[in-house]
């Protein structure tokens, strides 16, 4: 038995058109605001006009960045929304392919400008999921 896992149910559903030039994370970030999304789960899809993107370096527990400074095409972003400390948190995970095909992925850094977003918005209701510091990883994760 998982004992970090919670139980939860679906909660409102939101779909829409993210705004052309904004920037990625925090369009959603404020999207979470706006409806008082407390815990919640999403999907985008679309272009961006440049990311910003970070590989997660377990051994270091460092990020490293990368900035790809053309258009893309974003075939995936996923990720979450959560609370730390009483501040919004989106966690998100993009994966992204150039006009010769090539392959970009990573967790999500502001500076990545929408072209075109439609998001799915789900949000979950019943669970209260909240970040903090983990030793072992090195990162903020649900609590």
């Amino acid at each position: 038995m998982m004992k970090d896992v919670k139980e939860a149910r679906a909660g409102r559903f939101f779909i829409g058109k993210l705004q052309h030039g904004s920037d990625l994370l925090t369009a959603i970030e404020d999207l979470a605001e706006q409806f008082n999304v407390k815990v919640g789960v999403f999907t985008v899809i679309g272009a961006v006009k440049r990311a910003c993107l970070s590989y997660y370096d377990q051994e270091r527990k460092r990020y490293l960045d990368t900035v790809v400074e053309k258009p893309l095409e974003l075939l995936s972003c996923v990720g979450n929304i959560s609370k730390m400390e009483g501040k919004t948190v989106v966690h998100a995970h993009v994966t992204l392919i150039d006009r010769e095909g090539r392959v970009y992925g990573g967790h999500l850094k502001p500076g990545t400008q929408v072209f075109l977003g439609e998001i799915h918005l789900q949000e979950v209701v019943g669970v209260d999921v909240q970040r903090r510091y983990d030793e072992v990883t090195g990162l903020n994760v649900f609590y």
